[in-house]
C-alpha cells in the first residue's frame, strides 16, 4: 500500500484560490486569485491530487445555506476549469468552531477523508493555506505546510504555528512544490 500511495496538494479555499471575502454568501462575490487555476493545472499535470479543504462556518451561523454553498463551489469549479484546471475533490466543514466536530481545521477529518478516498501519503503531501489554522492543520497531518501571503497571509494569529515555507501566492507555492518533486 505504501508504494502506491499518492501525493496531494491540499488547498484552503478563501485567500488561496479565491479572494478573501468575509463570509462569502453569493457566487457573484467570487473572484479567483490571479494565476490560481494555472497553478492547479500545473500541480495536477505533475501527478498531484489537488484537494480543497475549507471551513465554512457561515453555514452553521445561518449566513448561507448548503445549497448556496454548493452553487458557489460550482461557480468556483467553472472558473478553475476556464483556466484549464480541475479540482480532484472539495471537502467542507459547515460547523461552528464551538461544535467540536472532527472535520473543522485544524482537526484532520477532511484530510483523512481525502487520504482514504485517494490512498494519499500525507507525509509526501503539501498543505497550502493563508492562515495559522491552515499551517497547523498541515503540520498535524505530517504535510509540508506552506503559508501564502494572499488572503489573511498568516496574520490571523489564531495559533502559534510556523510554516515550512512562505510564498507570495498559490502560483509561487506551486512553483516551489514542483521544484521539490
Amino acid at each position: 500500500m505504501e508504494g502506491r500511495a499518492r501525493r496531494a496538494v491540499f488547498l484552503d479555499r478563501d485567500g488561496v484560490i479565491i479572494q478573501e471575502v468575509d463570509y462569502l454568501r453569493r457566487a457573484s462575490q467570487l473572484k479567483l486569485i490571479a494565476g490560481a487555476a494555472r497553478a492547479i493545472a500545473r500541480l495536477r499535470k505533475a501527478g498531484f491530487k489537488v484537494v480543497v479543504v475549507t471551513n465554512q462556518s457561515g453555514v452553521g451561523r445561518g449566513y448561507l445555506t448548503l445549497t448556496s454553498l454548493r452553487r458557489i463551489h460550482a461557480v468556483m469549479r467553472r472558473f478553475v476549469a476556464q483556466g484549464g484546471a480541475k479540482l480532484d475533490a472539495l471537502y467542507v466543514c459547515p460547523h461552528l468552531p464551538s461544535d467540536g466536530c472532527s472535520c473543522r481545521k485544524p482537526a484532520l477529518g477532511m484530510l483523512r477523508q481525502a487520504q482514504q478516498r485517494f490512498t494519499l501519503d500525507l507525509k509526501r503531501s503539501y498543505f497550502v493555506g493563508d492562515s495559522t489554522t491552515d499551517v497547523l492543520t498541515g503540520r498535524r497531518a505530517g504535510c509540508t505546510a506552506i503559508l501564502v501571503r494572499t488572503g489573511k497571509g498568516g496574520r490571523d494569529g489564531r495559533y502559534r504555528a510556523r510554516p515550512h515555507r512562505t510564498c507570495a501566492d498559490l502560483p509561487a507555492a506551486a512553483a516551489w512544490i514542483l521544484g521539490q518533486a
